[in-house]
């Protein structure tokens, strides 16, 4: 292989990985994936001379790890509401129609109407100051369980913090299990990630042991 052919593969390398992280949910992996990005451009911008846009690179990289020491020293104040999602839950449902699309995305089951058809509903508004950023509601079994219809975060804030605030906070309130089904290999990721341990492989569904 040419140094031509490695010098444009190396091209091809960081814009694709600046591409990819305009792919990303995450704020916080967009601006990782964007500075190595960034940083294969800047390599590929010096080795053709083009220096005008390797400083350009250059200063992508700086903004983004300001914008990171921004978003990783921030404390995130959670807090956790109970709300009767089966009445009019003005806030809960306009969470719901804002959300429709990327929820249906994890949770494609998941109807607003069955709500009405479902008994001992359990629904809860997560929050992050004075914005909702997060909805769970499931119904509720003998023995202090919980079955999951739905567990989402928004974008923003899909870094696993919300759900162990939320999980804390039910262990509190006396749940002792959770169960969920794995809708889709994102959704499956996440559950085990959060310590949901996988009961039956046909089926996908998953169990996570609350403690007080």
């Amino acid at each position: 292989m040419n140094t031509h052919i490695i010098i444009e593969t190396i091209g091809y390398i960081g814009s694709a990985l600046v591409i990819l992280s305009m792919l990303m949910t995450s704020v916080v992996k967009l601006r990782i994936i964007n500075s190595f990005g960034c940083i294969v451009f800047a390599t590929y911008a010096l080795l053709i001379h083009s220096y005008p846009t390797a400083a350009m690179q250059v200063c992508l990289i700086i903004i983004n790890i300001i914008n990171l020491r921004h978003l990783l020293n921030v404390k995130k104040e959670y807090s956790v509401f109970h709300t009767d999602i089966k009445k009019d839950s003005f806030i809960a449902q306009y969470f719901i129609k804002s959300n429709f699309g990327d929820i249906k995305k994890y949770f494609p089951d998941f109807e607003l109407n069955a709500m009405n058809d479902s008994e001992n509903i359990e629904s809860y508004i997560i929050c992050c100051g004075s914005t909702p950023v997060g909805l769970f509601v499931g119904t509720k079994e003998s023995g202090g369980n919980l079955n999951v219809m739905l567990d989402y975060t928004t974008p923003a804030y899909r870094d696993c913090s919300v759900g162990k605030y939320l999980y804390a906070f039910l262990a509190g309130a006396g749940i002792k299990q959770l169960h969920s089904d794995g809708h889709c290999k994102a959704h499956i990721k996440y559950l085990r990630k959060m310590g949901f341990i996988e009961e039956n492989n046909a089926t996908k569904t998953f169990t996570k042991e609350l403690l007080p």
